[in-house]
């Protein structure tokens, strides 16, 4: 299959893009924590970064330092994040372990899902929530909402 020409070769047609607080800071964080690679970057005159844009594994994301002039608020400023990023990995516990060393937090730790992922939730450095993945095993979304359900009727998910 090939690729739109409305989309640029390597993207798909969507792409998050996040402001933080050292965008360089956390390039590098991710380059440690994820594998990220720099693709390109486009500083201004100070040496903040106005726009980066970085690829892990067959995804891309746009990074750049805050920017209150031009929208662009960070979860520091705004109070934290409502955003949450998945990313699916081959070992999520070597890769959350890798991201810890780097600098993020546990917010939820990694545990089987009903759902068939074994996962787990991290904030990085920069206030931004990441939902590390692996797939282990497929389930119907009949069954997904049956076991939804019953965990509803318990009190989970509140």
């Amino acid at each position: 299959m090939t690729q739109p020409s409305h989309i640029p070769p390597g993207y798909h047609s969507i792409s998050p893009v996040i402001s933080v607080r050292d965008a360089a800071k956390a390039i590098e964080f991710y380059k440690q924590a994820f594998g990220a690679e720099e693709i390109m970057r486009m500083t201004g005159p100070n040496g903040e970064i106005g726009h980066a844009e970085l690829h892990i594994g067959d995804s891309s994301f746009s990074i750049s330092d805050e920017n209150p002039e031009w929208g662009n608020l960070s979860p520091q400023t705004l109070g934290g994040s409502p955003i949450r990023i998945s990313l699916y990995v081959p070992d999520v516990d070597a890769t959350v372990e890798t991201a810890l060393k780097a600098g993020a937090k546990i917010v939820n730790p990694i545990s089987d899902q009903f759902y068939g992922e074994r996962s787990g939730r991290i904030e990085d450095p920069f206030g931004h929530y990441w939902i590390i993945s692996t797939m282990k095993f497929t389930m119907p979304i009949e069954e997904m909402q049956r076991i939804w359900d019953e965990m509803s009727k318990q009190g989970a998910g509140d």
